[in-house]
C-alpha cells in the first residue's frame, strides 16, 4: 500500500481542522502548539499524522485500519526530514510505554518514565553528554543543596530562598528553567539571576536543559484521565532529576519556597517530598521548605510583580525586586509606552 505524505503548516486553518478531526477519530486531542503537521493520506483520506513543536514530536497517530503496514516508520521518516530541515536535530517525544519498541525502531531511546503510563524518549541521547558536563561542577560536602527556579522575573523572594539554601549547605546548585514559555525570556531571566546573586560564593548557576521539563510544554494529548496530568508531569520531572541529574552532582537536598497561594505548586512540593525520598536504587534527596518573605503583608512573588506591571504600578515594584530586575522592568515598560 502506498501513502501520500504532505505538510500542514499552522497557517492552514482548513487543513489543520481536518487533522484535528482525524485525531479526534482516534480519540486524541490536537496539541495547539504544533507548528507543522505531516499527514499521510490514502485515497485522499488522512490515515496518519505527526507534528513538530519546538524540539518535541507530538500528535503521532495512525488509523487502526492501516496499522501493521510499515506506515509508522515511513511517517517518522517524513517527520524527521521536516525537523532536520528546520534545524532541529535533537528531538524528544513523550508516549505510552506500549509504543516504546515502535519508536526505538525509529532511532529513539528511552530516558525515563512516570507511573508506567508515560515515557520520555530522545533521538540523540545527549543526556549522557549532559551528565558528563554536570560532573565537572561537583562539590563534596554533607549538604549539597539544589534549587530549580523559573524566576519570571527574579525577585527578592527568590534571592532570600537562595541565600537561605547557601547558608545551610556546603554548596548549592541552582538550575534555571530554560524553556522560553514565560513572560520574561530565558536570556533575561538567566542574566537577572546571575547578576542578582553574584555575591554568593558557594553557588553554581546552571543554565537549564531539556532535562528539566517545563509544564508549559509537557504533552497531555494522549493522557485520557486529565486528573492525572499534574501527577504524571511531576513524577517524570522528578524522576529525571533524582535518577539522572542529582547523582552527577552529589545533591543531598532540594530547597523550595512554601507555596501559600497556588494549589498546583503546593501539590508539586508535597509530591516532591514523597518522590525524592521513596525507596530507590538512587540516594534520597531531602526536601526543605522555606517560608516566604513578605512585604506589605503579602508574600513577595513573581506573579505579584507581573500583576503590578500589568497595572502600570511601577513604584510598588521597587521594594519587591533587586535593582537589576527593576532596571529591566522600567526599560520594558518605557518601550510599551512608546508603542
Amino acid at each position: 500500500m502506498s501513502f501520500l505524505f504532505s505538510e500542514v503548516p499552522s497557517t492552514s486553518s482548513v487543513r489543520r481542522q481536518k487533522v484535528r478531526d482525524f485525531l479526534q477519530s482516534v480519540d486524541l486531542e490536537m496539541s495547539e502548539d504544533v507548528e507543522i503537521f505531516v499527514v499521510a493520506k490514502e485515497d485522499d483520506r488522512i490515515v496518519a499524522c505527526g507534528g513538530l513543536s519546538g524540539k518535541v514530536l507530538k500528535n503521532i497517530a495512525i488509523d487502526e485500519s492501516v496499522r501493521g503496514e510499515g506506515l509508522a516508520l515511513s511517517l517518522m521518516s517524513e517527520l524527521l526530514k521536516v525537523a532536520f530541515r528546520e534545524g532541529r536535530h535533537d528531538l524528544f517525544l513523550f508516549t505510552k510505554p506500549d509504543y516504546e519498541e515502535v519508536f526505538e525502531s525509529c532511532g529513539f531511546k528511552y530516558i525515563e518514565q512516570a507511573n508506567h503510563q508515560v515515557i520520555l524518549m530522545e533521538n540523540s541521547y545527549n543526556i549522557d553528554l549532559y551528565k558528563k558536563r554536570l560532573r565537572k561542577y561537583k562539590h563534596s560536602g554533607d549538604v549539597v543543596g539544589s534549587i530549580v527556579m523559573n524566576c519570571n522575573p527574579f525577585t527578592l523572594g527568590h534571592r532570600y530562598l537562595v541565600e537561605q539554601a547557601c547558608a545551610n549547605s556546603h554548596w548549592v546548585h541552582l538550575f534555571v528553567v530554560k524553556e522560553d514559555a514565560s513572560f520574561f525570556t530565558f536570556k533575561d531571566r538567566y542574566r537577572l539571576i546571575c547578576e542578582g546573586l553574584e555575591d554568593l560564593e558557594n553557588l553554581t548557576i546552571h543554565e537549564g536543559s531539556d532535562y528539566i521539563i517545563s509544564k508549559a510544554t509537557f504533552p497531555t494529548y494522549f493522557i485520557k484521565d486529565k486528573r492525572q496530568i499534574d501527577s504524571l508531569y511531576t513524577e517524570l520531572d522528578l524522576n529525571i532529576f533524582r535518577n539522572h541529574l542529582a547523582p552527577q552532582l552529589g545533591i543531598t537536598h532540594r530547597f523550595v519556597g512554601v507555596e501559600p497561594l497556588c494549589a498546583v505548586t503546593n501539590e508539586y512540593n508535597q509530591q516532591m517530598k514523597k518522590l525524592l525520598t521513596r525507596p530507590s536504587e538512587f540516594p534520597p534527596i531531602e526536601v526543605v521548605e522555606l517560608g516566604r518573605i513578605e512585604y506589605g503583608g503579602e508574600p513577595i512573588s513573581a506573579s505579584r510583580v507581573r500583576k503590578l506591571m500589568q497595572q502600570n504600578r511601577l513604584e510598588e515594584i521597587i521594594p519587591l525586586v533587586p535593582p537589576v530586575t527593576y532596571a529591566l522592568i522600567e526599560k520594558m515598560m518605557s518601550k510599551e509606552e512608546v508603542k
